[in-house]
């Protein structure tokens, strides 16, 4: 399990606002390609690991506006549990973020690939949750892409 704190330089409220929506984890999760709303508790995440395409459901279990936020796999081929807390500090003008995610395999011992990905879960929620202080912190989540651009022919009239 990975299990990571990051304090970041915004108030509590704005913090909780921009990690309580799955949707928007690709934008600083690297290893997450999307996250699709199904209703307002229920997500579908994708992601690719090594040649295999791994796609998984959740559903949000616990949703404590500037508290708590979590969720659990309830079918696919990957399962992943996550929690998110949050902690005011300086009078709620920073805040402190509890993130631990885990995955698992549904059944049988993980291929050689996903093992790693398992394995390198701590270093890389290190990153991404420097990645997510950034962009939170400049003011440019909301502004950024949930994949890079790719280059697209201009369309003239």
């Amino acid at each position: 399990m990975a299990h990571e704190r990051i304090e970041i330089d915004l108030p509590l409220a704005k913090v909780y606002e921009l990690l309580s929506n799955p949707v928007e984890f690709p934008k600083f999760l690297s290893r997450i390609d999307t996250v699709n709303r199904i209703n307002s508790q229920t997500f579908e995440y994708k992601t690719t690991i090594g040649n295999e395409e791994f796609q998984w459901t959740t559903n949000l279990i616990d949703n404590l506006r500037n508290t708590r936020f979590a969720w659990i796999t309830i079918n696919g081929n990957l399962n992943q549990t996550g929690t998110i807390r949050f902690t005011p500090l300086d009078n709620g003008q920073r805040t402190s973020v509890e993130f631990s995610l885990d995955y698992r395999t549904f059944f049988g011992d993980p291929s050689e690939e996903l093992a790693s990905f398992i394995e390198e879960s701590s270093a890389q929620l290190v990153k991404d949750l420097e990645a997510f202080k950034s962009l939170a912190e400049s003011g440019t989540f909301k502004e950024a892409e949930l994949k890079p651009a790719e280059e697209t022919e201009e369309v003239t009239a």
